[in-house]
């Protein structure tokens, strides 16, 4: 009884504070009588009156939260990727990446606030993927280069070597190790019917004549011979929306709700691109972006007037200017793009239907 109550005078005199903060950093789980750390958390929004998940959102979006034990992780939020291999890349699939700065040739800036970061190689994508055969998925990886994904390749032919037994490309979403992909990019198996369907399938290189309508496709090529240059960027998708009668284009629905004619011999990948929570992420500090090459990027009127439209003056003032960029060009609305759909005449002829700006954007048009 004597333990007792000077362990409960004991605790009296202890700082409140201090054991709140123990309570919240340390949680005794009371079915197994151990003590477990809880300082990150999976962070689900609410579900409630939300669509049930589609062939366009597989994944939830579940991101990962972390106890504020310091200021640079307090709103640091994550998305939860469980499946990306924690080892090194392939070395014969990288190359070494020289920085610049963002300086040309003659030590000029070119690209502002750029500089530093953290050490990278290169990884070699192969966005052409002509060989034919069989693939198995052996891993998906992370690529500092880009938003999206990667997923490291196998070829099934036991003559294959180096970089054509082994490759990257961009892993679709919900691609997993043991999955097989396939390139129909020198020609379709002459079967028809079913067997053709099979071909359909996520990960798979196709012509753009044989994908059906309404097909969530990426990675779209824009010469028959050329690499893929449309939809990469992570959680991206275009759809095929129709196939011309002539036999010559066929009309793709991209993100931004443009609609363009694509060469019906150019190819494009089935599905989605992975990483789809990328959009969600909270970078939490400034220092993390210093890890990824970006410097502080300097306000206008914070310049000399030398260094911008917006600079000098006394105070927080741009001399009643309107808002430009530091090259002159106007910021708030006005249209600067002259080869586009609505610039000169036929000037892009492959645009069938631009994308929504303005009211029409507001509307919720596409």
């Amino acid at each position: 009884m004597l333990c007792i109550r000077a362990l409960r005078t004991f605790s009296s005199l202890g700082a409140p504070s201090s054991s709140r903060a123990l309570t919240h950093v340390l949680r005794t789980t009371t079915a197994t009588n151990s003590v477990t750390r809880t300082y990150a958390t999976h962070f689900a929004p609410s579900s409630k009156d939300e669509p049930k998940a589609t062939s366009l959102n597989v994944d939830n979006n579940v991101f990962k939260t972390y106890k504020p034990v310091s200021p640079g992780i307090r709103h640091l939020r994550r998305p939860i990727n469980d499946h990306i291999y924690q080892g090194k890349p392939v070395r014969l699939l990288t190359a070494c990446l020289r920085k610049h700065g963002g300086r040309n040739s003659h030590g000029r800036i070119t690209v502002r606030f750029r500089g530093g970061g953290h050490k990278r190689r290169v990884r070699l994508i192969d966005f052409v993927r002509t060989e034919p055969g069989e693939y198995d998925v052996i891993r998906i990886e992370y690529d500092p280069g880009r938003s999206a994904h990667i997923a490291l390749i196998k070829a099934r032919d036991a003559n294959a070597e180096g970089k054509t037994k082994w490759k990257y490309i961009l892993a679709t979403e919900g691609m997993r190790p043991g999955d097989v992909v396939q390139s129909y990019r020198m020609g379709m198996p002459e079967t028809t019917g079913m067997h053709r369907t099979r071909t359909v399938r996520p990960g798979n290189v196709l012509p753009v004549r044989f994908i059906p309508t309404g097909t969530v496709i990426h990675c779209v090529s824009l010469l028959p011979t050329g690499k893929a240059l449309l939809v990469r960027s992570a959680g991206s998708f275009a759809q095929v929306v129709h196939h011309d009668e002539s036999g010559r284009y066929s009309h793709v629905r991209l993100q931004s709700g443009e609609i363009r004619k694509v060469l019906q011999n150019c190819c494009a990948t089935i599905g989605r691109v992975s990483n789809l929570n990328w959009k969600g992420r909270k970078i939490g500090k400034a220092g993390r972006n210093r890890w990824l090459g970006w410097r502080p990027r300097v306000r206008g009127v914070a310049m000399n007037a030398k260094d911008h439209p917006h600079g000098g003056g006394r105070g927080k003032s741009k001399s009643n200017k309107h808002p430009v960029s530091v090259w002159g060009w106007a910021t708030k609305g006005k249209r600067t793009r002259k080869p586009g759909p609505k610039g000169p005449k036929n000037s892009n002829k492959m645009v069938v239907r631009e994308r929504p700006r303005g009211k029409e954007k507001r509307a919720g048009g596409s």
